[in-house]
């Protein structure tokens, strides 16, 4: 799959309110976190009041999930024949933006 294909688009507008051009653009890794602020601070914020008020195990455990989904959607996408680059910005996205569906 050609770079110009590989980008998380739909993490970002969901975040950013379809503030990129319309069509395939390149995407940059901050770009990607850019667009994820909210989930990154919403996580960072469970995960320092369960690391303080519980067990720091717990703060692992969060940690530790977060990993295993990351990791999962890189080698899904690996299998699809993306590209590593694509396939690192798009688990990141992934994960990040899946995790806010409740919220």
């Amino acid at each position: 799959m050609t770079d110009e294909h590989c980008v998380t688009r739909h993490h970002i507008e969901l975040w950013n309110e379809r503030v990129l051009p319309d069509g395939v653009a390149p995407v940059s890794f901050a770009t990607v976190l850019r667009g994820s602020i909210l989930p990154i601070v919403v996580w960072l914020g469970i995960a320092a009041f369960v690391y303080f008020i519980y067990n720091p195990v717990v703060a692992a455990v969060e940690g530790g999930l977060f990993l295993a989904f990351f990791l999962l959607g890189f080698t899904l996408r690996r299998r699809s024949g993306h590209t590593a680059k694509c396939s690192l910005y798009g688990a990141t996205g992934g994960v990040l933006d899946k995790s806010m569906a409740g919220f």
